[in-house]
């Protein structure tokens, strides 16, 4: 009876901690021909922000596993996952909420995505491929993007918490 009681206790207790604990998410950095592959992921054109595809881990499904879903889900491409490339972190401490970020250098498998794709989730909603000079006049986060896509392989890039933007 006491292990049981243990056992609901720590779960109660793990459950309580996870509601503020940080969400992981994966995020997959590919670039083909000079070119990186962005993704906007804001209703219609709320925002000017763009990013990586990848988004939330899911428990009991590996980091790769869960990045290769999150690609397919919202570009309709089948990516291969490659090494670590950088762990970044934002919050928004108003609302209690802050994400940890893990890019992976990918490339496609299968599947360029379709001008026609659309996002099942409506999650994301338009997608660009940029070189390095069409990156120069975009809003991307993080600030380490490029340095990912386009910078000589180096260590695993750590790119410290910042606050959210809009």
């Amino acid at each position: 009876m006491f292990a049981i009681t243990c056992l609901k206790t720590s779960f109660a207790h793990h459950a309580a901690m996870t509601d503020r604990s940080p969400r992981l998410a994966v995020r997959a950095v590919i670039v083909e021909q000079d070119r990186l592959f962005l993704v906007n992921a804001y209703p219609g054109n709320q925002s000017d922000l763009w990013c990586c595809p990848g988004g939330g881990v899911e428990r009991h499904a590996s980091i790769p596993d869960n990045l290769i879903r999150e690609v397919f889900e919202e570009t309709g491409m089948r990516i291969a996952v490659g090494r670590l490339l950088a762990v970044s972190e934002f919050h928004a401490p108003a609302k209690d909420y802050h994400q940890v970020d893990l890019f992976y250098r990918c490339t496609i498998a299968d599947g360029f995505p379709d001008e026609n794709w659309r996002d099942a989730e409506g999650v994301v909603n338009r997608w660009r491929w940029v070189t390095q000079q069409e990156y120069v006049g975009l809003r991307v986060k993080p600030d380490t993007v490029a340095e990912m896509a386009f910078g000589p392989d180096g260590p695993v890039i750590y790119d410290p918490l910042e606050p959210i933007v809009d």
